[in-house]
């Protein structure tokens, strides 16, 4: 059963507290996409493709400040990674309005693309080459000398638990989990002020996880990156998101802090929180994971 949530004030209506800035502000986003009716066999089927309209983003509003965590958490097809995208202007809206730093995603597309960094489930790298060699290449894109290059990148990959010797090692060479560390070490080595954290622990084993986890954290509290995360975790959200926003059918269903929604719901973890905001089942989870 879904338990309805009482919502914050729409951000057209909410007040913007005087020593927050706001950094992507969503209102009334949609997104449509049409599929093809299967099993129909009529002659306007055949010859016109009798298509179905799909609601993966429905009216979505929020808002984002500088230096947060921000989760966005939902089951397969819930529209979560519609809504990256949407920011990251690998899509448009089909209505509403999505600006990031003030700048329309539409209109100013390129400007959104500079100071956005991303990371997702299958990152892309010169496998041939080492990942601090990647990374290098990367430095040199933002306009960093290679000698600056090699020190950040030596760094965070040492901070994410990469020795030298291994990032030395050609990526193609390296586990799946290895490699989305480098994918983090790469989003963040510049230092940008919005990235887009996509299922960023997917993979890794429980203390590459953890390393991430903190080294995200860490880099928190400098206050000037801002992350939106996706995930399957629920305690993995709680321990980093400072708001968690919970998209089912399309749809913003709950968003608060951790706490809040916990409070809210009566739960005692993010699980049941989710559980009862969306109406999903023990069994409705296993199933949706199975899918992935």
């Amino acid at each position: 059963m879904t338990q309805t949530l009482e919502m914050p004030s729409s951000p057209r209506t909410e007040t913007v507290p005087s020593d927050k800035e706001v950094v992507i502000d969503c209102q009334d986003v949609s997104k449509h996409f049409y599929e093809p009716v299967e099993g129909s066999r009529s002659w306007r089927n055949l010859f016109l493709g009798e298509r179905r309209l799909i609601r993966a983003v429905n009216q979505v509003s929020f808002r984002v400040y500088r230096g947060e965590i921000f989760g966005l958490l939902g089951s397969n097809g819930s529209g979560k990674s519609t809504m990256i995208r949407l920011i990251a202007t690998l899509l448009f809206p089909d209505e509403g309005k999505l600006t990031v730093f003030g700048k329309d995603v539409v209109r100013h597309q390129h400007e959104v693309r500079r100071r956005i960094n991303r990371v997702s489930v299958e990152a892309s790298f010169f496998k041939k080459l080492s990942s601090v060699e990647n990374l290098r290449y990367t430095a040199r894109l933002y306009g960093l000398s290679a000698e600056e290059g090699e020190r950040r990148a030596l760094k965070i990959l040492r901070r994410l638990g990469i020795s030298e010797r291994k990032s030395r090692v050609p990526l193609e060479n390296l586990s799946r989990g290895m490699q989305q560390k480098v994918a983090i070490a790469r989003a963040l080595m510049t230092d940008p002020e919005l990235v887009l954290l996509d299922e960023p622990t997917t993979g890794l084993d429980p203390k590459s996880k953890r390393d991430v986890q903190e080294f995200l954290l860490e880099v928190k509290k400098s206050g000037q990156t801002t992350m939106i995360l996706t995930s399957h975790d629920m305690d993995e959200a709680e321990k980093l998101c400072d708001r968690i926003a919970i998209i089912s059918k399309g749809s913003l269903i709950a968003l608060d802090t951790p706490e809040g929604l916990k409070r809210q719901t009566g739960a005692s973890t993010m699980e049941e929180v989710f559980f009862r905001c969306t109406g999903m089942e023990w069994e409705d989870a296993l199933a949706d994971e199975d899918d992935e």
